[in-house]
């Protein structure tokens, strides 16, 4: 599940400022009618149907993802197959921005759905975990052609009365995924293989390039104006997004090949990462300044620290508990229903005075969670009590991941919203990559390589094999959760 969390931060209502244009003059009519009135019918089902498709794909892969690296022989590149697609979302995401502005939110949103859809094809046919990880890149690259253009959407063709109901059929559109991908997944995996996974997933993009793409069109398929389509791409931000993503991509590799000369790649990769995050990260973000800085950190230390930790969930329980697939993923499955909860928690207007308690109080049971998650690998422990704390863990995401959403929109200036959304984003995604990376590195110094050779595809005993490479990933992780504890406490402007 943690590709879920990963996109459940990009793709539903926590995440709705990742454009300026959430908070601009939209051109939709004077609204009478709901989402599912005549006029925005179609359009509201065509979307959702988008964060409907991605977000069942997030899910089934996340619970074949232990089984198809291990019969690829690529269990130490564990960490890539979700670090590659957080790495070209990050230039995904600027360049989709730059092209919406500019020329609509519909192209896109269609070349997105449609590399999405290409990427699974490569991941589903690869002979090798190299090439399974260039289709996670691939895919990587769609998510954040369609995340953003998904928002650009909301903010041109929806009056701010009803983009609330919109976020919340975002937020509802996991829910059912979470509780039926796992075991859809699972069944698939163990009876026909894991590739049918990937390879079954693009038919579904039929249904909502069908519903979506002519509603969009109609709607909000042109440029928000004829000046800013004769603008051209900021230059600037292309390249430092590149070099966010070129170095994100080198530490990656570069915490996975365990050897001297690994140093290069670090050393090129941090050259590259250092100017292009001071130049797309407001000032002040890495000192936690209070305020709107460190909105933007928290946002990355939480998601960060809780997405890498959940990573290694399944391959922890199929390999040292002996699990299947299906059994895995489904003890994740409640963390949908919880981090809903959590957000629902949030939205009420009676909690909006205790708003910094709430989120100091969730990092709390974010790193809670983290710390007690490698207690299943004592024999003794049962497997159950991972997926309480684990909805314990969700419910404190929703709070905090909720929270950072509404406060980024209250101290941002409406011209200064798209810069500050976009930092958003880059938080969440770069922490992702830069702590899988670390997770990675110390997965395979422990021996985690050796984790799939240990054991069948789906588990099969032998829970002293390795602990240590699974102890090494979720401590670190609780630390840092624990670090947002102090950072949550400075959202608030002095």
């Amino acid at each position: 599940m943690a590709l879920t969390l990963g996109l459940m931060t990009a793709l539903e209502p926590r995440d709705a400022e990742v454009t300026a244009a959430l908070v601009e003059t939209t051109t939709a009519p004077v609204p009478t009618e709901g989402v599912l009135g005549r006029t925005y019918r179609a359009l509201s089902i065509g979307i959702v149907s988008v964060v409907l498709l991605i977000a069942f794909e997030a899910t089934a892969v996340g619970t074949a993802m232990p089984v198809a690296a291990r019969e690829l022989h690529g269990i130490p590149l564990y960490a890539f197959a979700f670090s590659a697609y957080f790495t070209t979302s990050l230039f995904a995401m600027v360049l989709s921005g730059q092209w919406a502005d500019r020329r609509g939110p519909l192209a896109p949103l269609a070349t997105g759905i449609g590399a999405f859809g290409a990427g699974l094809l490569l991941s589903g046919t690869a002979g090798g975990m190299w090439t399974f990880i260039a289709g996670r890149a691939v895919q990587g690259i769609g998510g954040g052609l369609v995340i953003v253009a998904l928002y650009v959407v909301i903010g041109r063709a929806y009056p701010e009365r009803i983009r609330p109901s919109i976020m919340a059929a975002f937020s509802a559109a996991w829910i059912v995924p979470s509780v039926v991908g796992p075991l859809a997944s699972g069944t698939v995996t163990e009876h026909l293989g894991w590739r049918w996974v990937f390879v079954g997933i693009p038919v579904l993009i039929l249904l909502p390039l069908g519903l979506a793409l002519p509603a969009i069109r109609r709607m909000a398929g042109g440029p928000a104006d004829t000046e800013a389509a004769a603008e051209p791409f900021d230059a600037r931000r292309i390249r430092l997004a590149l070099g966010i993503s070129a170095g994100a991509g080198l530490l990656q590799y570069a915490g996975q090949e365990l050897r001297w000369l690994s140093l290069v790649p670090a050393l090129a990769g941090a050259a590259l990462l250092v100017p292009a995050v001071r130049g797309l990260l407001p000032r002040g973000t890495m000192r936690a300044a209070r305020g709107l800085p460190a909105v933007i950190l928290l946002r990355g230390i939480a998601a960060g620290s809780f997405i890498v930790a959940e990573s290694f969930v399944p391959l922890m329980l199929v390999t040292q508990r002996g699990l299947s697939p299906t059994l895995a993923g489904l003890s994740l499955a409640a963390g949908g229903l919880t981090w809903a909860l959590g957000s629902w928690v949030l939205a009420r207007p009676r909690t909006e005075p205790h708003r910094g308690a709430l989120m100091v109080a969730g990092m709390v049971l974010v790193a809670a969670a983290i710390v007690a998650a490698p207690s299943v690998l004592i024999e003794a422990v049962p497997v159950w009590t991972l997926a309480a704390v684990w909805g314990v863990g969700c419910f404190g995401m929703g709070i905090v991941i909720a929270s950072t959403s509404v406060l980024l929109l209250q101290l941002s200036a409406p011209q200064d919203a798209g810069a500050n959304s976009a930092a958003l984003q880059i938080s969440d995604g770069l922490a992702n990559v830069l702590l899988l990376a670390a997770g990675g590195a110390a997965f395979a110094a422990l021996g985690g390589g050796a984790v799939g050779a240990a054991h069948g595809a789906v588990g099969g005993g032998g829970a002293a094999a390795h602990p240590g490479a699974f102890t090494v990933v979720f401590l670190p992780m609780a630390a840092v959760a624990l670090a947002g504890v102090w950072v949550a406490s400075r959202v608030k402007e002095a």
